[in-house]
């Protein structure tokens, strides 16, 4: 079966039947800073945010978190919706999506080695790059490396993915963070109640013509 038939069973099957996320009015930045060592006030209170999450160094791989939400992805021919669980810990994750009507989807396993992508035809099938994979037997691009990061509102590690620029909006947190070519927009946050740290609550991930859209219902770390 080629790519174009996989991604249209996809699009069509597997993300089938949710609808289309609600989108938030957002507000310009007020602040824009290049790299995450900008002293302002507001760089310097999201520094110490991060230091609650234990993302410090920019290890996407940990701490141990979960999410479960909703997710729209595009590539600018074909799109679909449906429903996402991350789960993440001793630096393996597993991201899975599913649409609730057909219950079929796929999921994603990455550890240290490499991927392994289930529910494709001929699957289960294995590869060094997660993202590489997805984009190669789905035809989504999504930016799972840096995605660990970015989806708890952090920059990922700069040795390894380049400088950050991160915009601040009026209430001082993040709005955007600008980094591997791919651009971060948070358009809601919301207070997690058992860490008491501010979690993203919208995120839309764009590079290019490739989105992907997150609506998170439920934060849980370790």
């Amino acid at each position: 079966m080629n790519r174009q038939v996989v991604l249209a069973a996809l699009a069509m099957v597997v993300l089938a039947g949710c609808r289309g996320l609600p989108v938030a009015d957002q507000a310009a930045p007020v602040e824009t800073v290049i790299g995450s060592q900008a002293d302002s006030a507001a760089a310097i209170a999201h520094r110490q945010r991060v230091l609650q999450l234990g993302l410090a160094e920019g290890d996407c791989t940990s701490p141990a978190w979960a999410m479960t939400g909703r997710v729209a992805l595009s590539n600018g021919k074909h799109g679909g919706s449906g429903r996402i669980t991350w789960s993440q810990s001793a630096g393996k994750a597993r991201i899975e999506l599913t649409a609730p009507v057909t219950r079929q989807g796929w999921a994603l396993d990455v550890d240290a080695e490499g991927a392994t992508l289930h529910g494709v035809p001929d699957g289960p099938v294995r590869g060094a790059d997660a993202a590489a994979l997805l984009r190669e037997r789905t035809g989504w691009d999504i930016p799972v490396a840096g995605l660990g990061c970015w989806v708890r509102g952090a920059w990922a590690n700069e040795a390894a993915f380049g400088a950050a620029s991160v915009g601040y909006g009026e209430d001082g947190r993040v709005q955007l963070i600008e980094q591997a070519g791919w651009t971060i927009d948070y358009a809601d946050w919301k207070l997690d109640a058992a860490s008491g740290v501010d979690l993203p609550a919208r995120i839309t991930a764009l590079r290019n013509t490739d989105r992907v859209r997150l609506v998170v219902d439920h934060w849980s770390g370790d």
